[in-house]
C-alpha cells in the first residue's frame, strides 16, 4: 500500500481499536505498524488482536509490523492504611523501608531491595510520574530515609522512578520472560524492550529471542542515554521513549537528546521512533493541539524513521482521526524543500563496506538523472535499511522472499515492500524490481529505475552490483546482460 509519505507511523492497538474493522481501516488511513502493549491485555487478547492484524494483511496484500512492548520491571510505593493516600509537605521527612505495614504520612513500604542496596545519600526518588520529589538523606539495606523537594498527594501503588543511579535490575521481570517467549512463538517482528540501562540487557533479550523477532531499544532512562552508543550498536532499532525520559530528566534536555539520538540512530542504519504523547490531545478531541501538530512535525524534520500513538489510537475516541492526522501532518512536512535541505545537510557518509559504497552510489544516481525507484534484493533486510539511511529523493522499493523481512521493514523510513520469488540471474531480478515498480505505481513503461542486487543470489550481505534499468521489459531482454 503505497503512502503519501516516507516517515512511517506505528498505532498502538487497544480497547479502542480492537476488531477487524478498526484495524484494517486503522492501516488504510496510514498506520504501518501496529504495537501490542504487553502491560495491558492477557495473552488471550494479545493473540486475538496479532489475528487480526495478519487477517488484515492478507486481505489487503499489504506487509505489516508488529511491535509487541515488553512492560519492564515496575517500582512501586506499597498501600497506605487510607485509600485516599496522604498529602506530603515540602520540607517534611518520610521514610521508605519494606516494612510491609500500610504506609502514613511518615513511610510506606517501597518492596525493592535493589533500590536500596544502590541508593546513596543525595540520590533523588520521584514518585507518581515526578509530581513528587524525595532527596535521600541516609539509607540502608532496607530503609531510606527522606526529606520532600517537591510536595504532592501519594496513595497506593504510585510508580518511583530512580534517575540517579543505576539500579541492579535485569531489564526483563518474570512477567516479560512469559510474554517474550509467548510473543516470539506468536510470530512478532518487532520485540521492545522498556527499563533498558545497559548493552547487556539487549544482549539478553537477542539470546532469549533467538532470531525469532528483531530487537527495540526503548530509551527510557538517563543511564541509557550515557549508554547510548554501545545500547545502539546492540539494538536493532530505537525507541525514544519521551514519558519516562522526561520524568527522569529535566523536560528542557529532552528536545535534545530527542535530536541526538536520532541522528546516531540513522547514522548506523537502525530505524529510530519517537514516542509518548504526541497527539495526546486526541485522546478525547477529533483535533489536535497546534502545539502537538509542531511536536510531530519536529520530530519528521529531524529525519526520524516513524512517530507513534499510544493511547490516541489505543483507548482514545478518535483513532482513525489521530492517524490521519499523523499522515497529513507527514505529508505536508515532507512536501517542504525545507524538509529536504534538512535531511540532505544531515546525512552523514558511510563508507565502511561495498554495500555502503552501492547504496550511496544509487542514490547520486537516482537524484541526478531522470530514475523513479531505488529498487533493491535483499534477504535480511540489511540493504534496505541501508538505502534508507541515505534518504534518498525517489522511493525506495524493497524486495524480498522472505515475509519477515518485508514486515520487519515496514518500520524503516521511506521503504516500500514487495514479496518476489526465488531469483537466480540478474535479469530475472532486473524484470521483477520493474513488475514491481509499475504495479506499486512507481513507473511505467518508458521510466528507468535503479537496482542493486547481490550475487550469489539469495545470500544475507552479498550486495555487489547496481545497474540502471528500463521498466519496459522488452528493453531488459534486450540491453540486459545476464
Amino acid at each position: 500500500m503505497r503512502r503519501p509519505r516516507n516517515v512511517k507511523i506505528v498505532a498502538t492497538l487497544g480497547p479502542a481499536s480492537n476488531d477487524y474493522e478498526m484495524i484494517r481501516a486503522l492501516h488504510e488511513a496510514g498506520a504501518d505498524v501496529f504495537r501490542l502493549n504487553m502491560s495491558h491485555g492477557d495473552h488471550s487478547e494479545i493473540r486475538a488482536r496479532h489475528e487480526i492484524i495478519r487477517r488484515v494483511e492478507k486481505d489487503l496484500d499489504s506487509p505489516i509490523a508488529i511491535l509487541a512492548d515488553l512492560q519492564g520491571p515496575k517500582l512501586r510505593v506499597g498501600k497506605f492504611a487510607s485509600d485516599d493516600g496522604h498529602d506530603l509537605e515540602v520540607g517534611q521527612s518520610f521514610r521508605l523501608d519494606l516494612d510491609p505495614t500500610e504506609g502514613d504520612t511518615t513511610r510506606v513500604q517501597l518492596p525493592h531491595t535493589e533500590i536500596f542496596q544502590a541508593l546513596e545519600p543525595g540520590a533523588s526518588l520521584l514518585v507518581n510520574d515526578g509530581k513528587i520529589r524525595l532527596e535521600v538523606k541516609d539509607c540502608g539495606d532496607d530503609y531510606a530515609n527522606c526529606t520532600v523537594t517537591v510536595g504532592g498527594a501519594i496513595s497506593n501503588r504510585k510508580g518511583v522512578n530512580v534517575p540517579d543511579v543505576e539500579l541492579p535490575l535485569a531489564a526483563l521481570s518474570e512477567k516479560d520472560l512469559k510474554d517474550l517467549e509467548f510473543v516470539c512463538d506468536l510470530g512478532v517482528d518487532w520485540l521492545a524492550l522498556s527499563f533498558v540501562q545497559r548493552a547487556a540487557d539487549v544482549e539478553q533479550a537477542r539470546e532469549l529471542a533467538a532470531g525469532r523477532a528483531a530487537i527495540l531499544s526503548k530509551i527510557e532512562k538517563p543511564l541509557a542515554v550515557k549508554n547510548f552508543d554501545a545500547i545502539l550498536k546492540a539494538s536493532d532499532g530505537i525507541m525514544v521513549a519521551r514519558g519516562d525520559l522526561g520524568v527522569e530528566l529535566p523536560v528542557h534536555a529532552v528536545p535534545p537528546i530527542q535530536k541526538q539520538l536520532i541522528r546516531k540512530s540513522r547514522a548506523a542504519a537502525k530505524p529510530v521512533i519517537v514516542a509518548t504523547q504526541m497527539l495526546e490531545s486526541m485522546i478525547d478531541s477529533p483535533m489536535p493541539t497546534r502545539a502537538e501538530v509542531s511536536d510531530v512535525a519536529t520530530a519528521i524534520y529531524e529525519g526520524t524513521d516513524a512517530i507513534m500513538l499510544s493511547a490516541e489510537s489505543a483507548a482514545g475516541s478518535f483513532p482513525i482521526e489521530a492517524v490521519t492526522t499523523m499522515n497529513n501532518v507527514a505529508a505536508e512536512v515532507e512536501a517542504d524543500p525545507t524538509y529536504t535541505n534538512i535531511i540532505e545537510a544531515s546525512r552523514t557518509a558511510n563508507r565502511e563496506s561495498v554495500a555502503d559504497g552501492i547504496v550511496a552510489a544509487a542514490r547520486e544516481i537516482a537524484e541526478t538523472t531522470e530514475i523513479k525507484a531505488i529498487c533493491c534484493f535483499t534477504t535480511s533486510g540489511t540493504t534496505a535499511v541501508l538505502v534508507a539511511r541515505e534518504r534518498p529523493r525517489v522511493p525506495i522499493i524493497a524486495l524480498t522472499t522472505d515475509i519477515g523481512t518485508a514486515r520487519r521493514l515496514a518500520l524503516s523510513w521511506g521503504t516500500n515492500c514487495f514479496m518476489s520469488g526465488e531469483v537466480e540471474r540478474f535479469k530475472s531480478a532486473v524484470v521483477a524490481a520493474a513488475k514491481a515498480a509499475r504495479t506499486g505505481g512507481f513507473a511505467d513503461e518508458t521510466d528507468q529505475i535503479v537496482v542493486t542486487a547481490g550475487v550469489p543470489f539469495n545470500t544475507s550481505g552479498t550486495t555487489n552490483i547496481l545497474r540502471v534499468a528500463p521498466c519496459d521489459e522488452r528493453l531488459i531482454f534486450n540491453t540486459e546482460p545476464g
